[in-house]
Protein backbone atom coordinates (compact mmCIF):
# COMPACT_ATOMS: atom_id res chain seq x y z
CA UNK A 1 0.00 0.00 0.00
CA UNK A 2 1.11 3.22 -0.74
CA UNK A 3 0.73 6.28 1.94
CA UNK A 4 1.09 9.59 0.78
CA UNK A 5 0.80 12.58 2.48
CA UNK A 6 -0.93 16.16 1.76
CA UNK A 7 0.80 19.32 1.80
CA UNK A 8 -1.59 20.79 4.70
CA UNK A 9 -0.27 17.22 6.64
CA UNK A 10 3.14 17.54 6.60
CA UNK A 11 2.90 20.70 7.86
CA UNK A 12 1.26 19.67 10.85
CA UNK A 13 3.17 16.83 11.68
CA UNK A 14 5.88 18.75 11.31
CA UNK A 15 4.76 21.00 14.24
CA UNK A 16 4.74 17.55 16.62
CA UNK A 17 7.12 16.34 19.62
CA UNK A 18 8.49 13.36 19.42
CA UNK A 19 5.92 11.79 21.80
CA UNK A 20 3.40 13.31 19.63
CA UNK A 21 4.63 11.75 16.28
CA UNK A 22 4.76 8.11 17.45
CA UNK A 23 1.36 8.00 18.94
CA UNK A 24 0.29 9.43 14.93
CA UNK A 25 2.93 6.37 13.63
CA UNK A 26 0.73 4.04 15.35
CA UNK A 27 -2.79 5.54 14.16
CA UNK A 28 -1.09 5.45 10.95
CA UNK A 29 -0.58 2.31 11.36
CA UNK A 30 -3.86 0.88 12.57
CA UNK A 31 -5.51 2.93 9.22
CA UNK A 32 -3.24 0.96 7.23
CA UNK A 33 -4.19 -2.46 8.36
CA UNK A 34 -8.03 -1.60 8.16
CA UNK A 35 -8.58 1.63 5.86
CA UNK A 36 -12.19 1.51 6.60
CA UNK A 37 -11.64 2.15 10.76
CA UNK A 38 -12.46 5.82 10.07
CA UNK A 39 -16.21 7.38 9.74
CA UNK A 40 -17.08 8.20 6.41
CA UNK A 41 -18.55 11.49 6.20
CA UNK A 42 -21.31 12.75 3.89
CA UNK A 43 -21.77 15.99 2.27
CA UNK A 44 -19.19 18.15 1.04
CA UNK A 45 -16.76 15.71 2.28
CA UNK A 46 -18.08 12.84 0.62
CA UNK A 47 -15.18 10.38 0.18
CA UNK A 48 -13.25 11.41 3.52
CA UNK A 49 -12.67 9.45 6.69
CA UNK A 50 -11.64 10.34 9.60
CA UNK A 51 -10.29 8.67 12.37
CA UNK A 52 -10.39 9.44 16.09
CA UNK A 53 -6.89 8.52 17.93
CA UNK A 54 -5.53 10.10 21.03
CA UNK A 55 -2.66 11.67 20.90
CA UNK A 56 -0.36 13.05 24.14
CA UNK A 57 -4.08 12.43 26.10
CA UNK A 58 -5.76 14.85 23.74
CA UNK A 59 -8.45 13.94 21.28
CA UNK A 60 -7.07 14.01 17.69
CA UNK A 61 -8.45 13.38 14.29
CA UNK A 62 -6.69 12.38 11.15
CA UNK A 63 -8.65 12.93 7.92
CA UNK A 64 -7.95 10.37 4.75
CA UNK A 65 -8.85 8.74 1.49
CA UNK A 66 -8.25 5.46 0.47
CA UNK A 67 -8.31 4.83 -3.42
CA UNK A 68 -8.53 0.97 -3.29
CA UNK A 69 -8.78 0.28 -7.08
CA UNK A 70 -4.93 1.50 -6.65
CA UNK A 71 -3.99 0.72 -2.77
CA UNK A 72 -3.53 4.28 -2.30
CA UNK A 73 -3.85 5.80 1.78
CA UNK A 74 -4.16 9.90 1.22
CA UNK A 75 -3.68 12.08 4.94
CA UNK A 76 -5.41 14.51 4.04
CA UNK A 77 -5.42 16.67 7.55
CA UNK A 78 -4.76 16.49 11.25
CA UNK A 79 -5.78 18.55 14.35
CA UNK A 80 -8.08 18.61 17.26
CA UNK A 81 -11.85 19.12 16.52
CA UNK A 82 -11.98 22.65 16.80
CA UNK A 83 -12.48 23.80 13.41
CA UNK A 84 -10.76 20.43 12.09
CA UNK A 85 -14.48 20.20 9.39
CA UNK A 86 -14.22 24.03 8.74
CA UNK A 87 -10.57 23.61 7.48
CA UNK A 88 -11.06 20.65 6.09
CA UNK A 89 -13.41 22.14 3.80
CA UNK A 90 -10.97 24.44 2.46
CA UNK A 91 -8.20 21.54 1.76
Amino acid sequence: MDIVQTRSFKNDAKKLYKRQLNDLEDAIRVIAKDPCVGQMKKGDLNGIRVYKFSMAKQLTLLAYKFEEDVLQLTLIALGSHENFYRDLKIC
